[in-house]
């Protein structure tokens, strides 16, 4: 089994003190168990926050047996035409839960103006088609685009252990 992995799940791992730091690495630790863990370059370049250099982020994930694959050109084009429709179809700047994608207007209460939002930025779209198009599943503890833009894609989160 291939499992993709999401920044969000890593940094938990690294960032001391982190609320989700026991399920995510028990989640890491059974899905290495059942084959390989990969990650795309814009999880690679989100976790160097985490690192004062190239070298360390490089040991850390070959101490984790974490692999970077590639996108590839068909991931990254599938990843833009689902940005576009996502861009096309929120044009009417509609929220969107990050846990389960329902969308929602917000007005202020004290004119009744309508809040805008900005646009899902692009790094998402790209870790869910690579995810989709080089694994088998995603291990995330943000289901709110998976789940709406990528259906296909098998999400994982800490809390489903279980059911893994």
């Amino acid at each position: 089994m291939i499992s993709a992995v999401d920044t969000n799940i890593l940094l938990d791992i690294l960032i001391p003190g982190q609320t989700f730091c026991d399920g995510s690495k028990r989640l890491l630790d059974n899905h290495i168990s059942r084959g390989r863990l990969i990650i795309c370059e814009v999880v690679f370049a989100e976790l160097a926050s985490a690192f004062p250099t190239g070298q360390e982020l490089e040991a850390f994930l070959a101490d984790t047996g974490i692999e970077i694959v590639r996108s590839g050109r068909n991931a990254l084009f599938f990843a833009g035409a689902r940005w576009a429709e996502y861009a096309k179809k929120d044009a009417k700047s509609r929220f969107s839960c990050g846990k389960c994608g329902h969308s929602f207007e917000i007005a202020c209460p004290n004119c009744s103006e309508m809040f805008t939002k900005r646009l899902q930025v692009m790094a998402d779209f790209l870790i869910g088609a690579h995810a989709l198009l080089h694994a088998d599943c995603i291990l995330s503890r943000d289901p709110g685009v998976y789940k709406t833009w990528f259906p296909d894609l098998r999400l994982i989160g800490p809390q489903s252990l279980s059911s893994a």
